[in-house]
């Protein structure tokens, strides 16, 4: 039986290996989460409008509760802003600040749904080829000292950052990188 129009997927996870094999198209979102990691070795070469559009609409299209959207993105460029809010960052890297309302009964839920957005937008930067890596700890000092410096809106904090740029090709990236959990020791198969 032939089939066109119709694929599909097939996953199957080779016994004992970790490794997952699946049907193999170029940019598929499963190619890039399981071959992502949050780098910390950027260059200079400027990230480019038009990914960044790409990047800022597919954070908009993250899912939220009751489909409140309710982030904010500021983009920030300006180098010297940016080492105020994370210390060490290269030219040509871009800030993404993604704030929820602050209010305190829905904070939870505020912060998953920013959570998502911020997750969409760093699987989008990693799609298009670019290095993304997602910041709590500063978030906190940021927003104490910063909010009106980045033009926070009015009655939002801060929830997370995103740092996108061009990877720093001179780092291997393969051996620098700390080791992952087993998928034994994350997940729980009730039979």
């Amino acid at each position: 039986m032939k089939t066109k129009a119709i694929s599909v997927l097939l996953i199957t996870l080779f016994a004992g290996s970790g490794i997952l094999y699946g049907q193999n198209s170029a940019g598929s979102v499963t190619d890039v989460i399981l071959n992502s990691y949050s780098v910390r070795m950027f260059s200079s070469e400027q990230v480019s409008d038009q990914d960044l559009e790409i990047i800022l609409k597919c954070g908009i299209k993250a899912p939220s509760s009751r489909n409140k959207q309710p982030w904010k993105f500021t983009v920030v460029k300006d180098t010297a802003l940016m080492r105020k809010a994370i210390g060490s960052v290269n030219s040509g890297n871009v800030l993404i600040f993604v704030s929820g309302p602050d209010l305190e009964a829905e904070r939870s839920i505020v912060d998953f749904d920013c959570g998502l957005a911020t997750e969409n937008m760093n699987i989008a930067a990693q799609s298009l080829g670019l290095g993304a890596r997602i910041y709590g700890g500063p978030v906190r000092n940021v927003n104490s000292t910063m909010k009106q410096n980045l033009e926070i809106p009015e009655g939002y904090r801060v929830v997370t950052i995103l740092r996108v740029g061009h990877i720093d090709k001179s780092v291997d990236a393969v051996s620098a990188a700390s080791s992952r959990k087993s998928f034994e020791e994350i997940v729980n198969i009730r039979k």
